[in-house]
This record gives structure tokens, C-alpha cells and sequence, in this order.
């Protein structure tokens, strides 16, 4: 425990004064990684804790971007009020996933595919919604970056830097408090046996509503996140699959139901994607679709060799678990 305090200290003191080294380009590389950090701690409340498996967490991504941006773009409301806004709309949306799967007993692959529908019919929604600009586009106005105007989130690179480091770190911190308090242990009771947990006298269907409710919830900010360090929102960018896939592989490569497993993952696979597209640049060639293949290949991989992931292995190794249940680490 000790040795874990200490690294989690020692990398947050990194994180914080690592833009004074960094440029532009290596900037962006890291804020991609605390964002899909983030959103992979979001998605890992849900299926790493609870066991329950969401392929269309782009979902809430897109319901919270929307939401905020729309606010912001025409009723002139700060993008604080509108995060607000755009969690309960991701809330009430998981909310009516969840009772629709729940109440009727959809679960297992079922589940997965009832979040597929909601993602995608959503999409073509939102295709058709002018007043969000349909499949043209939704545009935020950028104006200066000189300094950081953080009442609309409106500044440089290293104040979104610092904004998505905030939202890792409050994603884990939040994690490992749901992990180790009365919430966790009803969620892992219930991802191990579900009826076994209701055997015992766990309310299997409120504690599986909480659960999809904190995650969808979570997911929100980062929605919010998006628009306005992107300031351009597509149905057909943010509400695919693709972006669902995007947000599962990390918790699922790094480690499903730790909480460091995410972050490592996002910076395996950030890196990796990052490292590959610089490489084939020098080279002058582009190889269409390398980001999925690297994707497969990483998955791939990653169940054949660490089928609980890259965080579980280190984890033992450098002595931060004692045991071969790494749930908590």
C-alpha cells in the first residue's frame, strides 16, 4: 500500500510540471491520454465493477457534448452550468438503458447490443437535427488563446492539459472510493455471481441502475471535455462505435476492474497510435484504417498473453498486491 501511495505521488508530481518540458505537439499527445484515461475509469465503473458490458459508451460522450455545447452556442450558458445540464441528460439517458435491460432481464450480450441501438439511433437523431447542425456539423466560436479563460473554457493547450488532468485524477479518485466502499463490494458481488448476490439480500437491480447511472454520469464530463477543447462536434465522429471501441480498449488491455489499469492503457495505446503515425510520416507513407489494426493487434495480444491485463502483471511484480485478486490495485 505504501509503495503504491508513493507512486501515485511521485507520478501526479510528474504530471503536474511536465508541460514546462513539453511542446505543442507532445502536449496534445498527453491530454489525449488523461482524457481516454479518464473515460476508461467511466466506463470501468460499469463493466470492470458491476460486470456490465457497454459497447456504446459513445453515448454519453455525445449526449454531454451536445448538451453543453448547444447551451454555451445559443443561450450564452457558461459551460459550468451546462456540464451540469449534460450529466443529469446522461444520467436520466442511462437510466432509461438500464431499467429497459434490467426491469425486462436483458443482460450479457443483449445489454451490449440494447447500448449499440441507443448509441446509433442516437447518431442518425442527431444527424437530422439542424439546430445542432445535423450531419454539417456543430461549431463552437474560438476566440483567443492567449490566456485562460476558465469560466468558458475557453484558453490554450496547457489549461486543457491541466482540465483533463483534473478529470483523470478525480475519475480515479472517485474509482477507488466506489472500489473500497459498500457500492464496490455490492458490484463486484454482483459481477462474480449474480445470483448468488441476490441470494444474499443485495438489490441486484438498484445497485446495477447505480452503477450504469455513475458511469453514464461520469462520461458526461469528458463529453463536455471534448467539445470545447475540439470546439466541432459530428454525429457521425462522436455518437460511432468506433468511439465506443476507443473508450473500452484501454480499461480492457491495462487491467478491467483495477484502477490503475486504465490509465496505463490509455498511455500504452496513445503512445503506441502516436509513435506508429510519426514513424510512418518520416517515412512518407500512410497506411489507411493503422490505428484500428494496431487496436486488433493490441487486443490480440493482450488476451493471449495478459488476459487480465498489462496493470495485474506489474502490479505483483513490483510488489503492490499481495495477492492474484488485483481488483483493488
Amino acid at each position: 500500500m505504501k509503495r503504491s501511495i508513493l507512486a501515485l505521488v511521485v507520478l501526479l508530481a510528474v504530471l503536474l510540471v511536465l508541460p514546462l518540458a513539453l511542446d505543442r505537439y507532445l502536449l496534445s499527445v498527453m491530454i489525449l491520454i488523461l482524457y481516454f484515461a479518464f473515460v476508461g475509469q467511466a466506463w470501468n465503473v460499469m463493466m470492470g465493477f458491476c460486470g456490465q458490458l457497454s459497447l456504446g459508451h459513445a453515448l454519453y460522450v455525445g449526449l454531454g457534448a451536445y448538451t453543453s455545447a448547444a447551451l454555451y452556442q445559443h443561450f450564452g450558458m457558461i459551460p459550468w452550468v451546462g456540464m451540469i445540464v449534460a450529466v443529469v441528460v446522461c444520467v436520466v439517458a442511462a437510466s432509461i438503458i438500464g431499467w429497459l435491460a434490467f426491469r425486462f432481464g436483458i443482460g450479457g450480450t443483449y445489454f451490449a447490443l440494447l447500448t449499440i441501438a441507443f448509441a446509433e439511433f442516437t447518431r442518425i437523431g442527431f444527424e437530422h437535427f439542424d439546430w445542432v447542425g445535423g450531419t454539417a456539423g456543430f461549431f463552437l466560436k474560438v476566440t483567443q488563446q492567449s490566456r485562460a479563460d476558465l469560466l468558458n473554457l475557453r484558453g490554450d493547450p496547457v489549461m486543457f492539459y491541466y482540465l483533463a488532468l483534473a478529470l483523470a485524477v478525480g475519475g480515479f479518485l472517485l474509482s477507488a472510493w466506489l472500489l473500497r466502499g459498500r457500492l464496490g463490494f455490492y458490484f463486484r458481488a454482483i459481477r462474480d455471481n449474480e445470483e448468488a448476490a441476490r441470494a444474499a439480500g443485495v438489490d441486484v437491480f438498484r445497485y446495477k441502475m447505480y452503477a450504469v447511472q455513475i458511469s453514464g454520469g461520469m462520461t458526461a464530463l469528458a463529453g463536455v471535455f471534448f467539445a470545447f477543447y475540439y470546439n466541432n462536434l459530428f454525429p457521425e465522429q462522436i455518437f460511432h462505435i468506433s468511439r465506443s471501441i476507443e473508450i473500452i480498449l484501454a480499461p480492457i488491455i491495462g487491467g478491467i476492474g483495477t484502477l490503475f489499469g486504465p490509465v496505463l492503457g490509455a498511455a500504452v495505446l496513445t503512445l503506441a497510435s502516436e509513435g506508429i503515425h510519426a514513424a510512418l510520416e518520416t517515412l512518407g507513407h500512410e497506411v489507411p484504417g493503422v490505428k484500428q489494426i494496431l487496436y486488433g493487434v493490441a487486443l490480440g495480444l493482450s488476451i493471449m498473453f495478459m488476459p487480465n491485463g498489462i496493470w495485474p502483471v506489474i502490479a505483483r511484480r513490483l510488489g503492490f498486491t499481495r495477492t492474484r485478486d488485483d481488483s483493488d490495485a
